[in-house]
Parts: C-alpha cells; sequence; structure tokens
C-alpha cells in the first residue's frame, strides 16, 4: 500500500501526526506501507529529514522539491504543484507493482492527480479528505465562486471523488458538501473523525508538569489555544478575551504553534498592550503530553467562513488530557454540536469576548465544574475517538480493497 500526502513527521502538522499514527499501527499488524511525502517545511522548522527513510514495515520518501516560499500562498501553491507532479511521475513509473494508493487533500489538488493516476493504470484509490477546496478559497474570499479556477476545480473534484474505492472525510457537515459534489458515492463515503491517544496525553498535576514550571504557570489559570493558526480559526475573539482581563494577573493566555494568522496575532497583542498574552513556537511532539496537559482550559475554534469545509483536528488532543473546551465558532457548527452533546465545554459565537471571559471566571471559582467538564471530555473520546477504534475503520476499509491473500507491496 502506499499513502502520499505533502506532510508527514517531523513536520508538526496536525494530518501528518495523524497519518504517522495510523500508518504505524497498521504497519505492526504486518501490512507493508510506502509513504510518498515532502520535507517538513510547513509547520515547525523547515529541518532536512532523511530522503529514504526505511522503518519496520514501512518506507517513507521524501522529496525537497517543494519547499519554495512555504509560508506565502503562491509559494505553497507551487510547492504543492510540484509535489503532486513527482509523486504522480514516481506512482506511474511503479504504481502496478502496489495494490493499493490512499491520497489525502495535503495538497488540496492531490487528489485530482490521483484520479488521473488512476485512469492511466487503473489501480483502486481511497481519498481522505481533511480541508475541501475549493471551498475553503471560496468561504475565505480568496477567490470568488463564479472564477474559473474554482469552477474548473470543482468539475475535476467531481470525477477525483467518484472514481475513489471509498472516501473519508471528517465531519458530517463536510460529508454533506461533498455529497452535494458527487451525489453518487453515497454508499463509498465515510465520517472518520480524528483522534488521540490517552494513554500517551492524559491529565497531569501542574505540580509534576515541566512545562508549567518552565513557563511559570503554577498559580495561574491557563488559556491555552495550541495548533496551526490559520485563516480558517478564529484568533481574533480569543484576544478580545485577553484585552478584557489584562489586569487579571492570575489568568494566562498562551498561544502555541504558528501559520498564517501568526504575525497579525501578534501586531493586536502588541496595540492593545496585551502582556497576558504568551506566543510559543510548535512544541515537539515529545513535548505534546506536557504542554496540552498545562492548559486550565482550551481554545478550539472555526471562524464564520470555515464551517463544512475543514474539521478541527487540535480537539481531540485536548480531550485526552481532559481539559475543558472553549469552542468558538457559528452556530449549529459540528463544533457546536459536540461540545453541548458530550458536555466536554461551553460554546461560544464567533466575536462573543465578554461570554469567553464570564466563563473563565465561573471556571476559575468552581474547579469542580472544571473537572468534570474535563472528565466528560475524556469520556466521550474514549468511546469515539480512541487510536484503536479510528484505525480499525480505516483498516476495515483498506483491507477490503487489498487483493486477497496479499499484505503488502514493493518498494518503488
Amino acid at each position: 500500500m502506499t499513502v502520499v500526502s505533502q506532510f508527514f513527521p517531523p513536520d508538526y502538522a496536525a494530518t501528518g501526526q495523524l497519518l504517522e499514527d495510523l500508518t504505524a499501527r497498521l504497519a505492526a499488524e504486518g501490512l507493508q506501507i510506502q509513504i510518498l511525502t515532502g520535507m517538513p517545511a510547513y509547520a515547525g522548522p523547515a529541518t532536512d529529514a532523511e530522503r529514504i527513510e526505511f522503518q519496520p514495515n514501512r518506507c517513507i520518501r521524501r522529496t525537497r522539491a517543494s519547499r519554495f516560499w512555504p509560508r506565502r500562498i503562491r509559494g505553497r501553491a507551487v510547492n504543492s504543484l510540484i509535489f503532486c507532479l513527482r509523486s504522480a511521475l514516481r506512482l506511474l513509473r511503479y504504481v502496478r507493482r502496489g495494490d493499493l494508493i490512499i491520497y489525502t487533500t495535503e495538497p488540496p489538488y492531490l487528489p485530482i492527480f490521483g484520479w488521473m493516476v488512476h485512469c492511466l493504470t487503473r489501480t483502486p484509490y481511497l481519498l481522505i479528505v481533511y480541508d475541501l477546496y475549493p471551498d475553503v478559497l471560496e468561504e475565505l474570499r480568496v477567490l470568488p465562486g463564479d472564477h474559473w479556477l474554482c469552477r474548473l476545480w470543482r468539475q475535476l473534484n467531481r470525477p477525483a471523488f467518484e472514481g475513489a474505492a471509498e472516501v473519508v472525510v471528517l465531519s458530517e457537515l463536510m460529508a454533506e458538501r461533498v455529497l452535494c459534489q458527487a451525489p453518487g458515492i453515497a454508499g463509498r463515503l465515510h465520517v472518520i473523525p480524528s483522534w488521540a491517544d490517552p494513554e500517551r496525553i492524559r491529565p497531569l498535576p501542574k505540580q509534576r508538569n515541566w512545562f508549567v514550571l518552565r513557563y511559570g504557570l503554577e498559580n495561574r489559570f491557563s488559556v491555552m489555544y495550541s495548533g496551526n493558526q490559520g485563516r480558517c480559526h478564529d484568533l481574533v475573539t480569543l484576544l478580545g478575551a485577553a484585552l478584557v482581563l489584562k489586569g487579571e494577573p492570575t489568568i494566562q493566555f498562551l498561544i502555541v504553534g504558528d501559520g498564517p494568522q501568526h504575525r497579525r496575532l501578534l501586531q493586536l497583542a502588541r496595540e492593545w498592550d496585551l502582556s497576558n498574552v504568551r506566543f510559543l513556537p510548535y512544541q515537539e511532539p515529545e513535548a505534546l503530553p506536557q504542554s496540552l496537559a498545562a492548559a486550565d482550559l482550551a481554545v478550539v475554534s472555526v471562524s464564520i467562513e470555515a464551517v463544512g469545509v475543514v474539521a478541527p483536528c487540535k480537539l481531540y488532543g485536548h480531550l485526552a488530557a481532559a481539559t475543558p473546551i472553549a469552542a468558538i465558532s457559528p452556530p449549529g457548527s459540528e463544533l457546536h454540536q459536540l461540545v453541548e452533546s458530550s458536555n466536554c465545554g461551553r460554546w461560544f459565537a464567533n466575536g462573543d469576548a465578554n461570554a469567553l471571559v464570564a466563563w473563565i471566571r465561573e471556571l476559575m471559582a468552581d474547579p469542580t465544574r472544571s473537572a468534570a467538564h474535563g472528565a466528560a471530555g475524556l469520556a466521550h473520546l474514549r468511546r469515539t475517538a480512541t487510536p484503536e477504534l479510528v484505525s480499525e475503520r480505516y483498516r476495515q476499509l483498506i483491507y477490503r480493497h487489498l487483493p486477497e491473500g496479499k499484505v503488502g507491496m514493493q518498494v518503488i
């Protein structure tokens, strides 16, 4: 089996981290997997990794030809195109030796290249849709919906979806949008959530958490946003709450990670004199259990424009740490529904910083309520989104399309 995705560890992108975990679990069962990916450049430092890395039942091949201007929209578009072309050429040369290909939407037009490879080789493929394009570009007003590129992209998406043996999306709202573009795949469309490992990420007392001690958080109520600071996330509402609370020294806001909004957030924090907001870089994967467990309240947000076109993967790590969730999103979003149905926290409309402030004060005054929300979130994760539950669902889809009696693939 071959997996194609531009982002994979040591890149810190959440999608790559999930793929690393999934493929490691499948490889441990004896499935031989090749991963075609790029060098780290998107999330975290742009360091070199091994071009070819052999692990038990996994071969990881990385290309350096997709690292030009990784922080700019046009640069990322060029990088993604180069990655797709190189991956497609490699697959066209050797794909007949493989049994099954899994494509992701990293980069977003990779499914179209995957469909073209399928047309030439007839090799079956699965799609994992993390973000739905061109819908993201339209909702964020990067391009108008009637732009020729969006119209062409949508026309090509339909055969790419319809040609897939199975299509996986992360949320019900995203499934509805995909079905609008390709109604014929209803029987092959699956909603499988992201996940986190509650055995690796777990609640940790502050006095035993080196992250807390390093950043002086022992006697502070920590409000944390951790992950990609992308255009699809509402972080201005969070800074608005910090502005209201900047006179209360016992409350610390932590914004961990990087992304397209990072410079704007730094500028707002300077203009508003937010000494209670601390920006930290992406944490090493080994530090993630401690950094997530340092939060007294975790903020997960979706902008008004992004509902149904992206899914917040970062939620699940906070659930594993048994941290209450402040969900900022439009009403009716999947994030809104999940938080209310599981009782893992509270939902806030985009822009309602005052309501978020009031709830922060409530949680500080009533630690038992905070603990109850955290426990409810952890229970929800254990019921629905542990690595064992999610990887088994992927395993069933994958093995359905491997030739009978054949588990592996040859390295290409």
